[in-house]
């Protein structure tokens, strides 16, 4: 047996099964065959720890999905208990024995069992029986534990779900794409697939490639109608998905790839599909996670030009199916813009991430969306789900208990931010006089509005890197000056913290990509934009000029980790100020100041003082590289929490330094915006946190009803403790006793 090619095609096999009742079967008939023995049997764990057994080659099939063992009883149950495989020549024999009389294993003598672990837990077993009393050798133990540790992966969450009512309630996950919850009615979107097209002859070539012509102009202006439709107001963040959308419909590859196919035979549809299979498929071979989800993208066009072609434009829903919930393999833009707002609901994709158009366009509107959960069974239009953008979750077929529970949190979703909107002008001041400064995290034009609508007292973050993102070439100086000027000009009298180009690691640049074995540790940040100091001084002299009148300019380095980068950022700033000066431009020297992020830099902070204006913590990337976790990657992500006393302790030390070098601090990140976080911080000194708009008025909220002793009194003994759950208890709890349960979700 070649055990490589045996795992491989057991693996695959089972994670392309469409149903979990044939995936399991598949499992069972695919190891009975590869080592030859009469009995593949798989358990899984129920929520009460007893094991079920849901698939089976060998024994009677009346007693699947209704055979149980209780928690531990049995060698299965043994088997769950130790985490650690039994193999016995004579199974009855064994002190854990327990028979199944509705089995009918009598006849079985041997028993050789492996745990199926995922995230350290048990959640099933795989067994194997033969009617001759042996040992399953070692190389056949070896395996099938290498086969259950892979089998883990592809098992679907809720494997039990085979043998409950097709209507039951079930959770499926996914990942977050956008926030918030909703509740409706499924719609089952994109039944054309491009991919289905069979090949057939031409019989015109000539006349298919002028259709051909005339189908990319229609689509074009298809996609232009569906911007418009989607709203104007909605700018940079979805002309971005639009602009991509125009890019492929005009890419000479495209276009002259179906021209060629047609021309070699085959017809326009046929044609289309390969070509866009062949790219798609490019895409996603590359490593860039950026570029891998733009295989998405190709496939959505490719889906809308043969839709186009094909005259179909699919069936709207009836005005009495209520709120839709976009559901499909790749829920795409037309889909969106064919949905009557008011009724969207939600997005859930079978496929795709947090970086796809359609998570991006969902952001864009507020809709919440959940990614990549994987094809959901047993649903049709009309089916009632419940999306929770927020846990990356779909519910589906909520009891009448769940669906109560959830339109409960989105009444006090609603009737808090009603609260909190009479805040929008007021100090985010404690109850004992410390005043905080709130300030917003942005990225996009898009985002301007919402920040001084909430009441964002500056920008404390503006990510340069996404004009660069959403562009096909390296901005001109005359671009970014015509984008920093609008975000200056936006809020003029108030500080805008503008970071240089922060491309790398999970920041990549489609038509610059870089690809490295650790990219987290690799050619990012400041290390990029001084390697590539042209480009540096273009974005400068941007910046410099965009600022000319006495807009409140902070430039902030991301990624500084020595002495040598800060020294030779200074060397560019002073070489761009006095080419301004010289060409008659009026600019001033702005603020400069670093992100902390690199551990390496919090040792560094004193030496640094006199070198600095300012400094801010990055506590994404610090908490990320304090914990060598990627909160991004699921199989760790559950382990990663800023607050761990380690990310505590260094986050003081932080300030500590701060403070005694006279040095302005601010926080920015996903910590920002966790209230028990904001507890701890504003108790250890810090005293500007800039975060995402929509999340402003709740910290300030907080911070109006607490008061900075009582914090300074938690943050101490905060950092007396050694993990993070009961540092989590302890903050927590305090906001729940001073009546501010709901900023966590709870009351």
């Amino acid at each position: 047996m070649n055990t490589l090619q045996e795992l491989t095609r057991i693996v695959q096999a089972a994670a392309q099964a469409d149903q979990t009742e044939d995936q399991v079967k598949l499992i069972v008939e695919a190891i009975h065959r590869a080592i030859a023995v009469d009995v593949c049997s798989l358990y899984i764990a129920a929520t009460d720890g007893a094991m079920v057994l849901v698939a089976s080659h060998g024994l009677d099939q009346q007693a699947v999905g209704y055979s149980r063992l209780p928690a531990g009883r049995g060698l299965v149950g043994r088997v769950a208990q130790t985490r650690h495989p039994i193999n016995v020549a004579e199974a009855a024999s064994h002190p854990d024995f327990c028979y199944l009389a509705e089995t009918r294993e009598d006849e079985f003598i041997s028993f050789c069992g492996v745990p199926v672990v995922r995230a350290g837990a048990v959640i099933g077993v795989l067994v194997v029986q033969s009617r001759e009393g042996r040992l399953m050798s070692a190389d056949e133990q070896a395996f099938l534990v290498t086969l259950s540790t892979q089998l883990a992966l592809v098992l679907p969450p809720e494997p039990l779900a085979v043998h409950a009512p097709a209507n039951a309630v079930r959770r499926v996950r996914g990942v977050k794409g956008a926030p918030g919850t909703g509740i409706g009615n499924a719609w089952l979107c994109e039944n054309v697939d491009l991919y289905a097209v069979p090949d057939r002859p031409c019989e015109d070539p000539a006349a298919a490639i002028s259709e051909w012509h005339q189908l990319l102009a229609k689509v074009s202006d298809d996609v232009e109608n569906e911007r418009r439709q989607l709203g104007e107001q909605l700018s940079e963040g979805v002309s971005a998905v639009f602009k991509a959308y125009q890019m492929l419909l005009n890419d000479p590859g495209l276009r002259l790839g179906v021209e060629q196919a047609i021309a070699g035979g085959q017809w326009l549809p046929g044609a289309l599909r390969q070509v866009v299979h062949h790219y798609a498929e490019v895409f996603l071979a590359m490593e860039d996670p950026y570029l891998r989800a733009r295989n998405e993208d190709l496939h959505h066009l490719g889906n809308k030009l043969y839709q186009s072609w094909a005259g179909a434009s699919g069936n709207a829903p009836a005005d009495d199916h209520g709120p839709l919930v976009l559901v499909g393999a790749k829920v795409s833009v037309s889909d969106i813009a064919a949905c009557d707002p008011l009724r969207l609901a939600a997005i859930v994709c079978y496929e795709g991430s947090s970086l796809s158009h359609t998570a991006v366009l969902a952001n864009a509107l507020g809709v919440p969306a959940v990614m990549g959960t994987g094809k959901l069974k047993g649903i049709d239009d009309g089916s009632p789900l419940i999306v929770d953008g927020n846990t990356g979750q779909v519910i589906l077929y909520p009891s009448p208990s769940i669906r109560l529970e959830f339109e409960r949190l989105q009444r006090a979703e609603q009737a808090l931010k009603g609260e909190l909107a009479s805040l929008r002008d007021e100090p985010a001041t404690t109850t004992d006089g410390e005043r905080v400064r709130l300030m917003a995290n942005t990225g996009l034009l898009a985002d301007i509005s919402p920040g001084l609508a909430n009441g964002a007292e500056g920008i404390g973050l503006y990510r340069t890197e996404m004009p660069f993102m959403i562009s096909e070439t390296f901005p001109s100086e005359e671009e970014q000056l015509n984008i920093y000027r609008q975000v200056l000009d936006a809020y003029r009298g108030r500080p805008v913290y503008m970071r240089i180009l922060d491309i790398g690691g999970d920041k990549p640049l489609p038509y610059f990509p870089i690809h490295e074995e650790n990219p987290a540790l690799g050619w990012r940040g400041i290390r990029f934009c001084l390697d590539n100091s042209s480009l540096l001084m273009t974005q400068v002299r941007a910046m410099l000029r965009a600022a000319e009148g006495g807009a409140d300019l902070h430039i902030l380095l991301p990624m500084i980790s020595n002495s040598g980068e800060i020294a030779a950022f200074g060397g560019v700033l002073n070489d761009a100020l006095q080419q301004l000066r010289d060409e008659g431009v009026d600019v001033h020297r702005p603020k400069v100041g670093i992100m902390v992020e690199v551990p390496a830099a919090i040792s560094l902070l004193p030496a640094w003082a006199n070198r600095l204006d300012f400094i801010s913590i990055g506590s994404n990337d610090l908490s990320q590289y304090l914990l060598a976790l990627d909160r991004n990657n699921p199989r760790v992500a559950g382990a990663y929490d800023h607050i761990h006393p380690a990310v505590l302790q260094e986050i003081a030390r932080i300030t500590t330094h701060a403070h005694a070098g006279g040095l302005p601090l601010s926080l920015c990140g996903e910590m920002a915006a966790d209230p028990a976080a904001v507890v701890f911080l504003l108790g250890i000194g810090i005293r500007t946190l800039s975060m995402s708009a929509s999340k402003l008025p709740r910290i300030k909220w907080l911070l109006r009803s607490i008061s900075a002793r009582d914090a300074a009194d938690l943050a101490q003994q905060a950092l007396t403790l050694d993990n993070s759950a009961d540092i989590r208890a302890l903050l927590e709890g305090a906001l729940h006793q001073r009546g501010l349960g709901r900023l966590l979700g709870s009351e």
